[in-house]
């Protein structure tokens, strides 16, 4: 019984054998080597190309961050100057409107008076004309009168025939 639990002992995993130590051993470094030259490298390098890639899109996501907010800024700079100018335009508009309608009513009351004081002239030019016309007129109904008297007596119905005569012919020149 000794001599298998010796056996047992000298198989067994904790008993250290030197021989499968020194193959275990090359066959690490084998299988290393066979890695580095095959595995290592193209791994190595796809990692290393992945963080680059990783730190150019970090890079041209900063690059645009910075680019947009610089853009932001610009066009809120831009929007408050079309503010300020749009605003400058409504109050020079405003300012305008308000001078011509001034101006239109300063001149719409000039012509207005103008207007008034032609044709106030031309009624007091009327008017001269028809009391000329009417003294003309008159004057001639009184010589007609006078003239009419001295041709005939003085007597009353006489008298009152040539006022209905003057006045008869009176109606027939203004008709």
């Amino acid at each position: 019984m000794l001599t298998s639990g010796v056996i047992l002992l000298s198989g067994g995993l904790l008993s250290p054998n030197p021989g499968l130590i020194f193959w275990t051993a090359v066959t690490f470094v084998l299988v290393l080597l066979i890695l580095k030259k095959l595995a290592w490298g193209p791994i190595i390098s796809a990692l290393e190309e992945r963080e680059n890639g990783i730190q150019s899109a970090i890079d041209r996501a900063h690059n645009a961050k910075d680019e947009a907010e610089s853009i932001l800024r610009k066009n809120r700079e831009m929007l408050a100057k079309a503010d300020a100018e749009a605003e400058r335009i409504i109050r020079e508009g405003k300012d305008f409107g308000e001078k011509l309608r001034a101006e239109m009513s300063e001149k719409a009351q000039a012509e207005a008076k103008k207007i008034i004081t032609s044709a106030k002239e031309e009624i007091e030019q009327e008017k001269r004309r028809a009391l000329d016309v009417l003294r003309n007129e008159v004057a001639d109904l009184a010589v007609m009168g006078a003239e009419k008297i001295i041709k005939t007596s003085l007597d009353a119905d006489m008298q009152k025939r040539i006022v209905d005569s003057m006045i008869q012919d009176l109606s027939s020149k203004r008709n």
